[in-house]
């Protein structure tokens, strides 16, 4: 035999038993079998994160949800400061409608700013100002669907006021009605929110308009008509109580008069039966 130890390493080694092939199947042995972790598709961390961002998208939306409406008039103004005079304020009313557009705004001025102290500054093209008893108008021409309607005023003074609100009812070409007249309370934001326009402090030096003086008549002019307008109402009542007075003596006399000579000749019709009778008896 000619081969070395060396030689009988190898052949010890390479006769040996063979580990048989891994089978997959019902016949695979146990460390052949797959690890638990790989029968989950998703590990543990990965599910958490999923259901973290879903619970946070759910709270996302209730939160947008149960948000109020945003509002859809504005008002800003080129000096937003307590008694400023000749300021421009500027009005944008979102359209809403798909399907009509703007027709008019009626806007409700607050307290300090009277009607005839507002003037148009920029409207859409064939719209007018017509002034209310507590505001103002502005409209004309329908604006397409979809369209904003925006328009400017100049007021001669604003008042001495923290915030003023403008109360504005937006009117669509088809008869739809949008009221942004809603005050806050409570602190509760409203739902259909009144534009409300945020004032600075008045200036050191600013001064509250003084009212205009009202026309009234001189003292005497109005002492004496008020004396004749007395006397006269005196006159009128006295000549009325004596008038009556005379009425109801006369009255009174006549009937007396008439209930005398009725019992005057009931009794001499009285007496003349009487002698007859009397007479045919002798």
């Amino acid at each position: 035999m000619w081969w070395c130890a060396g030689d009988r390493r190898n052949r010890s080694t390479i006769s040996g038993p063979v580990p048989a092939p891994l089978v997959r199947g019902d016949g695979q042995s146990r460390s052949s079998k797959e690890s638990p972790v790989s029968k989950h598709p998703h590990p543990p961390a990965r599910t958490g994160r999923r259901i973290a961002v879903a619970g946070a998208a759910a709270l996302t939306s209730a939160l947008v949800l149960a948000a109020p409406a945003a509002a859809h008039a504005e008002v800003e103004a080129d000096t937003p400061q307590a008694l400023a005079e000749n300021v421009t304020l500027s009005f944008v009313s979102e359209a809403e409608s798909d399907s009509a557009g703007f027709r008019e705004l009626r806007v409700v001025l607050p307290d300090g700013i009277a009607p005839d102290d507002v003037s148009l500054a920029g409207a859409p093209k064939g719209w007018r100002l017509k002034a209310t008893a507590d505001g103002y108008t502005v409209g004309g021409p329908a604006l397409k669907p979809g369209v904003n309607a925006e328009h400017k005023i100049k007021v001669d003074r604003l008042p001495d006021a923290k915030q003023i609100a403008f109360k504005t009812v937006e009117t669509y070409s088809d008869g739809e009605v949008s009221r942004w007249i809603e005050l806050p309370r409570g602190g509760d934001e409203p739902e259909q929110p009144a534009p409300v326009l945020k004032l600075k402090a008045a200036a050191p030096d600013a001064k509250p308009a003084s009212p205009s003086p009202t026309s009234s008549p001189a003292p005497d002019e109005t002492s004496s008509a008020t004396a004749d307008s007395a006397a006269e109402q005196d006159a009128t009542s006295a000549a009325e109580k004596t008038t009556g007075e005379s009425d109801g003596v006369s009255s009174g006399v006549l009937i007396g008069a008439i209930v005398a000579v009725l019992l005057v000749l009931a009794g001499g019709a009285w007496w003349l039966i009487r002698r007859r009778a009397s007479a045919s008896q002798g």
